[in-house]
């Protein structure tokens, strides 16, 4: 009776052993990109640091624009690229309360793409 009792112990701590160390790299990449059709843009959230980036890819004359807004459709942070070499940067940190969501636009005559919600 005690070794089947061991038995199961020790198949119960290898089970949540395995469990904890396959659900911990999906936890560990929660960054999030969104991009723009035509390959004009991306913004992405980067969860190390809490940075988002927005990058102009299309060399037309107009920028890109990011925003990231909370529930209540306010801007927290806007992030604009273009004209320029390379990607521009800002962080907000977005903490485990409220819900958040990116907005990318193009500065031509386009439209806006946004991302699903998300938090910390």
């Amino acid at each position: 009776m005690v070794k089947s009792l061991t038995r199961i112990a020790i198949t119960g701590a290898a089970a949540a052993a395995v469990l904890t160390l396959t659900a911990s790299p999906a936890l560990a990449d929660s960054n999030k990109t969104i991009s723009y059709p035509d390959g004009r843009g991306k913004m992405t959230y980067i969860d190390d640091g809490d940075m988002f980036q927005v990058c102009d890819t299309k060399a037309d004359g107009h920028g890109m624009t990011g925003q990231l807004v909370d529930e209540r459709l306010f801007p927290m942070i806007v992030v604009t690229d273009g004209g320029d070499a390379g990607c521009d940067k800002k962080g907000y940190d977005v903490g485990n309360f409220g819900s958040y969501q990116m907005w990318l636009s193009w500065d031509g005559d386009g439209g806006t793409v946004k991302s699903g919600w998300f938090n910390e």
